[in-house]
């Protein structure tokens, strides 16, 4: 196995088990989802500066899962601070039982650690190949479809939050602005950030394998640990069910007419 793929692997393995420790010593298991972006910034960087490759398309990536990386680091340590631990946790937390802790350390942390890596395959193999990408014209296309994913994410967000701050919104659902065109804004803007990203290390000479980035966060947006989740808390939210029958799930589009 390829050194940097090695180094990597461990890099992961260190740092989601020192989330663990702390996870485990405070009793909140969500600050996993605190890691989970600056993860990224970090393993980017190191797979990065330990290849040498600083320049071209392997720079560009990195660049841009940083920004979106820190970016949403901030965005959920300002949304948890302060606050108890996640409902999705809490209740796995009285499931478990006694076996609490293994299934933790498995199955949230670990787990993470494998997804993380399987999702950063657009940088680590573009630096697995040794050398600088060159930026082409692919590397602008996937540079574009990047920009649309950080705009509904990020505004996405932006929007749900001031919806929430205004008090008189409470238990209410979020139908305007971006939310109007797609009921999870948010995801699809973060899966759509990896399809750009692999683009990106295509153009530059990594293999298809990048592609398998893009496919399994879809997937588990879509079908596992993102919209399901979320749409079963707001089953029962008055208006959801209105909502849910004219708007579209993932992929942004015009409302139905009602």
């Amino acid at each position: 196995m390829n050194q940097l793929i090695m180094e990597s692997i461990i890099l992961l393995f260190v740092y989601f088990f020192i989330f663990f420790m702390v996870g485990t010593l405070i009793k909140n298991n969500s600050i996993v989802d605190i890691g989970w972006g600056i993860g990224f910034v970090v393993l980017a960087w190191f797979s990065t500066l330990r290849s040498g490759n600083l320049g071209g398309a392997n720079l560009l990536i990195t660049v841009l899962i940083s920004i979106w990386g820190i970016r949403l680091f901030y965005h959920i340590l300002k949304r948890n601070i302060g606050k108890g631990e996640d409902f999705r946790y809490a209740k796995w937390r009285e499931e478990w039982g006694k076996w609490l802790i293994p299934r933790a350390f498995f199955q949230v942390y670990m787990l993470q650690g494998v997804f993380m890596f399987v999702v950063a395959l657009p940088v680590i193999l573009i630096n697995y190949t040794g050398r600088i990408g060159d930026i082409t014209l692919f590397s602008i296309i996937g540079l574009f479809v990047w920009l649309i994913g950080f705009f509904f994410e990020s505004v996405g967000d932006y929007q749900l939050k001031k919806f929430k701050e205004n008090p008189a919104n409470k238990g209410k659902i979020m139908s305007s602005g971006l939310w109007k065109y797609t009921r999870h804004p948010n995801y699809f803007g973060e899966a759509t950030m990896w399809w750009g990203l692999a683009i990106i290390g295509l153009s530059a000479g990594a293999s298809l394998a990048v592609f398998v980035s893009p496919i399994v966060i879809t997937y588990l947006l879509l079908f596992v640990s993102g919209v399901p989740m979320l749409e079963k808390s707001f089953a029962k939210r008055p208006g959801y069910k209105e909502y849910k029958a004219v708007t579209p799930k993932f992929f942004p589009w015009f409302p139905k007419e009602k």
